[in-house]
């Protein structure tokens, strides 16, 4: 077993997985979820909050069970793309819900995905705000956390919920340099190392 997996093991017996829908949120919050995979998480936000949720899922078997799943709830809105900085099509490995559009080894099949610069997609979709956006894309978060800190959009979101990877050499550095972008206008709210962190912007 790596060290992440051990790292998930023991997070998930310390029942800390319920940290991460526990939020000050209410009605009128809105919430993005960057990979989707089968849409329990916005399942969860959605019953316990009743916001509104904003699912990106590039893989379209994936967004095409979250449609099925949410299709009479108008509350959540699925895009059947990717969060990134460019945008672009590329090839994802499909590997379940680690399926990622980098590392592939070529040890499972790959299907070629849309991206969108997430910019853009928030522009398209209407969303000025967030109140809460959770990152699991599997190794591209660093792109899409960068792309968001260039963009100016850091601030205009209230709690980031991230899953980092390692995804070779200069992961460290990206994720220190993140964190320190991040630290500018949040502050850590939890931190599970190898596993999840949540950080809240402090306000005036």
């Amino acid at each position: 077993m790596s060290e992440r997996e051990r790292a998930i093991e023991a997070w998930k017996a310390a029942g800390r997985e319920d940290l991460r829908i526990d939020y000050d949120l209410d009605e009128s919050s809105l919430v993005v979820d960057a990979g989707g995979y089968a849409g329990q998480w916005a399942s969860d936000v959605v019953g316990r909050f009743l916001c509104r949720v904003h699912v990106y899922e590039p893989v379209p078997a994936f967004a095409e069970q979250i449609r099925a799943r949410f299709a009479r709830n108008p509350l959540v809105a699925v895009h059947a793309v990717g969060l990134a900085g460019e945008t672009r099509d590329v090839p994802i490995e499909l590997r379940g819900t680690g399926s990622s559009i980098v590392g592939a080894n070529g040890a499972a099949p790959t299907a070629v995905v849309p991206l969108v610069r997430a910019s853009e997609a928030f522009d398209e979709a209407g969303i000025d705000r967030i109140d809460l956006i959770k990152v699991n894309i599997e190794g591209a978060e660093y792109e899409l956390l960068e792309h968001l800190a260039a963009a100016g959009w850091l601030p205009r979101i209230r709690h980031v919920q991230v899953q980092f990877h390692d995804i070779g050499p200069g992961s460290a550095e990206r994720m220190r340099a993140l964190r320190a972008r991040l630290a500018e206008t949040h502050e850590v709210l939890w931190r599970h190392e190898l596993v999840w962190e949540s950080w809240r912007r402090r306000e005036p």
